[in-house]
């Protein structure tokens, strides 16, 4: 793990690169690594994240300021703009059932190749997809989820990388922190080694790759 400043951590992002971003709607979201992709005009982005958020919130930002070319998530329901960039065809979206997207996203930290889901079987969402049958039930299999780069809020970090996450923000972030090439984290506070109790720890250091320094 490497203390890098913000400027430092989001250079090491290219153009056209795969990005996860936790948080739901803007709660548990890394809003200082999302404003230094706009400052540095990051574009083509693939973005994997929950939802588009709101304009001016969360990963919403990278809609009002036309950087990404393809999101993956579960809905955009509360974003106008990433609505008609989709509806104009500047996007593609590939909308995925909530439960299936974070199960996808799992499998691409724990190794395996997707998981087996009844969700979406005989729908729109089972088009194109192999499916399987396991005592008398259709599945469709879903592949896994990975990404170059996993941007990542925590409440505490410590000088070691390991991170605890508050309340919500527990939804995506540590899925994502195991789903990733790399991983750059946020925190709330960072705290000397021993602060975080061993069984408070969510994400381990080993997975953090660059942690941002605040003030």
């Amino acid at each position: 793990m490497k203390a890098v400043s913000l400027a430092e951590a989001i250079a090491v992002i290219p153009t056209g690169a795969s990005i996860m971003v936790g948080g739901f709607m803007g709660v548990g979201t890394p809003e200082r690594l999302l404003d230094e992709l706009v400052r540095q005009k990051k574009s083509n982005l693939r973005l994997i994240s929950n939802d588009a958020a709101t304009p001016g919130k969360g990963v919403g930002k990278l809609f009002d300021s036309a950087q990404v070319a393809q999101m993956i998530g579960t809905h955009i329901g509360l974003n106008p703009k990433a609505q008609r960039q989709m509806l104009g065809k500047q996007i593609i979206v590939d909308l995925i059932p909530q439960g299936t997207f974070v199960e996808r996203i799992r499998a691409g930290g724990c190794g395996l190749g997707g998981v087996l889901t009844p969700t979406g079987v005989g729908t729109l969402v089972a088009e194109g997809k192999l499916t399987i049958d396991v005592d008398g039930q259709t599945y469709l299999i879903e592949t896994a989820l990975r990404a170059d780069f996993a941007l990542v809020q925590a409440f505490l970090a410590d000088y070691s990388g390991n991170l605890s996450y508050a309340l919500t923000a527990r939804n995506f972030n540590p899925v994502m922190a195991m789903a990733a090439d790399t991983v750059i984290v946020t925190a709330e506070h960072i705290v000397p080694v021993g602060v975080i109790a061993p069984d408070h720890v969510v994400t381990p250091g080993p997975l953090v790759d660059y942690l941002v320094a605040n003030g």
